[in-house]
């Protein structure tokens, strides 16, 4: 038989599939055994409907060579095999997908055997990396072979050949080395067995291969000598098709520490199976730990995607939301295409809905977490709550409701992780609003000098120590109908209406002298006010409207933002000796007020953490005031 040409469709699709579709070669090895596990499920699905056919489970086989001599590479299969007819519409005619077709054909029969492959577009990737292709079958109940040769786009042959059992038997001629792509590495023994156990490792049927052993030497005990022995590669049950009654810990731990990389046990696994529209299962994991990198644009996020066992993608983001991408895992879905790119992974309406439900699960499963493991969800928030808080910060409120319940804060109550519905059912009566305040630890914010009074009146505040914090706060806006308020806001104020008062007549009585300290501190306040907040501190700094002091120390260390500031008001403890000798100072030497003034200010901004403009100033002013008789 002469050699046809591929159509010219066909010749461009070839073009295309291979220079854009997969750009990933080393798939070729994974189409090839997906459609030669194709084959082996439609020869056992026949012998079971036809007794004159039946085949025992143990002779269906696919099985890789490597010849480096001559710079091929082999797989075999003992499925249903192809006659010259199915090779020519199978192969000869570019995405016509035999399985396809039988595929319609048992569901007509109601047959629930699983058909993964799609021969056709698959089998073509096997000439990214080979520039010969020779395919040698026979067919179930034929005595017959023929042979398919093709080098790519110039055609292919179609032959009668001699082929002693049924199967397949496809031989690649791998292309010459270059210096940007090796492919002699796939005639490497643990190339091949690297490639299978990260692509094919769940096929059900085995995988075999010759590959090197090392035995004692009968001639000297203390040597061994290297001998060739037939190994099955591929562990043919997918932990995660398996019931989990019968997975033991240990077997969810070692299959995620050999799957992902990581040397400790995780600290959560969500393992699920889901039938309806979007039929699929899931084996997810919560680390124990946060990556190293986990917060830089170089973390891979994303779960593996398979189909119907068979791998596809390694990290499928699409499949997750942002907030969740610390979930580690795969999912194998029967309805999602072998051959479905990460392009129409993104607009894939059946991968959407699986998306969806994935978010869903992972959103229970937390919350479940929550109520009943509390210290591991609290050991996986100081992990990943960071992540949380930040998809509600960048989805400017819009992840509020999805995450909101999943937050966690420590607060003024024993220092203990509070959620904020725990929070809001213990508020006190009175109280209309959730009190925060912001720092870079505990043991800072509870040296804040506005903290004392909060307390002493028996509020809970929320403590708030990450730097997203507020902006995450500032996006929320509210939580059960409750705002959020800083108690380091200008307008915060507790006093009962008797404290007003007498805040109030305090402040006429002494306004000269508050107006004095105003224009001594010039622009750096808008104001210097009698403070209602204070219990034993002299002073204390708050912000007026608009950006707040911790939103002023977290923008600062960008060079951006550089120069931005808080509005801020200085507040006087009236109750505090202090405050009787500035008075005396006012009445006798008011020109060394300032001086009192400047020492005041910067000794409130450094209990908030803010620098102050004039260290050596600062300290001098210190001293001279040390010695300074009045």
């Amino acid at each position: 038989m002469g050699k046809k040409q591929f159509k010219a469709e066909s010749r461009r699709l070839l073009e295309l599939m291979i220079n854009s579709i997969y750009t990933n070669k080393e798939i070729f090895l994974r189409e090839l055994i997906s459609n030669a596990s194709d084959a082996l499920d439609k020869r056992y699905y026949e012998g079971l409907t036809d007794p004159a056919k039946n085949v025992a489970k143990k002779d269906l086989w696919i099985r890789i060579e490597r010849h480096p001599d001559n710079g091929t590479l082999v797989i075999e299969d003992s499925g249903i095999g192809m006659s010259e007819k199915e090779l020519e519409n199978n192969l000869g005619t570019i995405a016509k997908s035999g399985s396809a077709e039988f595929r319609e054909a048992m569901e007509e029969a109601s047959s629930s055997i699983d058909i993964i492959g799609q021969f056709g577009v698959g089998f073509y990737s096997a000439f990214m990396v080979a520039k010969k292709i020779t395919v040698l079958s026979r067919s179930a109940g034929s005595d017959e072979a023929f042979e398919w040769t093709s080098s790519g786009q110039d055609g292919y042959t179609i032959t009668n050949a001699e082929k002693d059992t049924v199967g397949t038997r496809i031989t690649l001629e791998l292309k010459d080395d270059t210096e940007d792509e090796k492919y002699s590495k796939y005639l490497e023994e643990w190339t091949i067995r690297d490639l299978v156990r990260k692509y094919s490792d769940y096929v059900r049927y085995p995988i075999l291969m010759e590959v090197t052993k090392s035995i004692p030497d009968p001639t000297d005990e203390e040597k061994t000598i290297d001998t060739m022995e037939e190994e099955t590669l591929n562990s043919m049950v997918p932990l995660w098709k398996k019931n989990k009654n019968d997975i033991t810990e240990e077997d969810y731990n070692e299959f995620y520490k050999a799957k992902f990389s990581d040397w400790e046990d995780p600290l959560k696994v969500i393992h699920y199976n889901v039938e309806g529209n979007v039929s699929y299962t899931a084996l997810l994991y919560l680390p124990s730990r946060t990556p190293f990198n986990f917060y830089t644009s170089d973390y891979e996020s994303g779960i593996q995607l398979y189909s119907k066992g068979v791998f596809i993608f390694d990290s499928a983001k699409d499949l997750l939301p942002e907030c969740f991408r610390f979930v580690k895992g795969l999912v194998d879905s029967d309805d999602i295409s072998l051959n479905i790119s990460r392009e129409i992974l993104q607009q894939d309406r059946q991968v959407k809905a699986l998306s969806k439900s994935l978010e869903n699960k992972i959103k229970r499963a937390l919350e479940e977490m929550l109520e009943k493991e509390r210290e591991n969800y609290e050991k996986f928030f100081e992990n990943f709550g960071l992540n949380l808080k930040y998809s509600i910060y960048k989805s400017y409120g819009a992840d509020k409701d999805k995450l909101q319940d999943l937050l966690l804060y420590r607060s003024s109550l024993e220092g203990k992780y509070v959620t904020l519905k725990e929070y809001t059912e213990r508020m006190k009566e009175d109280q209309k609003e959730i009190y925060y305040v912001c720092g870079s630890s505990i043991a800072e914010i509870e040296k804040l000098p506005v903290l004392a009074k909060v307390r002493a009146k028996g509020y809970e505040i929320l403590y708030l120590t990450d730097a997203v914090d507020e902006f995450v706060i500032r996006m929320m806006n509210s939580y059960a109908e409750k705002q959020f308020k800083s108690i380091t806001e200008a307008d915060f104020d507790l006093a009962s209406d008797e404290e007003k008062k007498a805040r109030e007549a305090a402040a006429e009585e002494n306004k000269d002298l508050l107006t004095a300290m105003k224009e001594a501190l010039g622009s750096s306040v808008s104001e210097v006010r009698i403070s209602g907040r204070l219990e034993e501190d002299p002073v204390c700094v708050v912000a007026d409207q608009g950006m707040s002091i911790e939103m002023e120390k977290v923008l600062s260390q960008d060079p951006m933002n550089k120069g931005l500031k808080a509005t801020k008001i200085l507040e006087i403890n009236p109750n505090h000796p202090i405050f009787a000798k500035l008075k005396s100072v006012y009445e006798n030497n008011p020109d060394a007020l300032k001086d009192y003034a400047d020492v005041l200010y910067d000794q409130a901004l450094l209990i908030q953490g803010l620098p102050i403009e004039d260290p050596a100033a600062y300290a001098r002013k210190i001293t001279e005031l040390l010695v300074r008789k009045e």
